[in-house]
């Protein structure tokens, strides 16, 4: 199955769950969805469990952290 399939069934099911059960259903969908896709996810193996716990290293904060550690020495 196609992702743009994918995609339709989902926008179809968070309609229908607009239209017929309010706003307060279509979020429940809609959250039950991303539930769903990042469990998926992660039982395919595309994710691990610590890459929702490792910190992003950027270039910059390093330099920062450097920075502050310096001022607080002086």
């Amino acid at each position: 199955m196609s992702m743009a399939v994918v995609g339709l069934v989902a926008g179809m099911a968070l309609g229908f769950a607009g239209y017929f059960g309010g706003f307060g259903a279509f979020l429940l969908v809609a959250a039950l969805g991303a539930i769903g896709f990042v469990v998926g996810r992660f039982l395919d193996g595309d994710l691990e469990p610590g890459d929702f716990f490792r910190p992003r290293g950027r270039p910059g904060d390093r330099d920062r952290s450097r920075d502050r550690d310096r001022d607080r020495d002086r």
